[in-house]
């Protein structure tokens, strides 16, 4: 499975951006998929994630309120819309997909993107 993110850029803080993730695979549905950052220095974050048919998310504490994780399983695709965003949410952004069907969040993950880098000034 490859994964192919996009939607980064720069904003001012209290902006907001969309990332969007694109897989390329027929059983997209079967994937549980995630988002992830990580800052220079700081260990890798898991930020959301969505269970394969959307019906469950999980949300870092220090995005809730703020983030949204969704996908739409006919264009492969997972979205996270970044509002309210602060300094601190600047980072390289990665996608993450484990193919499981379980709805626990507690998920292994074997397949990564590129990463999308958001920077956010103040």
């Amino acid at each position: 499975v490859q994964l192919q993110a996009s939607g980064g850029g720069g904003v001012q803080a209290g902006g907001s951006l969309r990332l969007s993730c694109v897989a390329s695979t027929r059983r997209f549905s079967m994937y549980a998929m995630a988002w992830f950052r990580q800052a220079p220095g700081k260990a890798r974050e898991r930020v959301a994630d969505i269970t394969f048919n959307g019906g469950s998310t999980y949300y870092a504490d220090s995005v809730k309120g703020r983030f949204t994780v969704s996908r739409d399983n006919a264009k492969n695709t997972v979205y996270l819309q970044m509002n309210s965003l602060k300094p601190e949410d600047s980072a390289l952004y990665y996608c993450a997909a484990a193919r499981t069907l379980s709805e626990d969040h507690l998920y292994e993950y074997h397949y990564w993107g590129q990463g999308t880098l958001v920077t956010v000034s103040s």
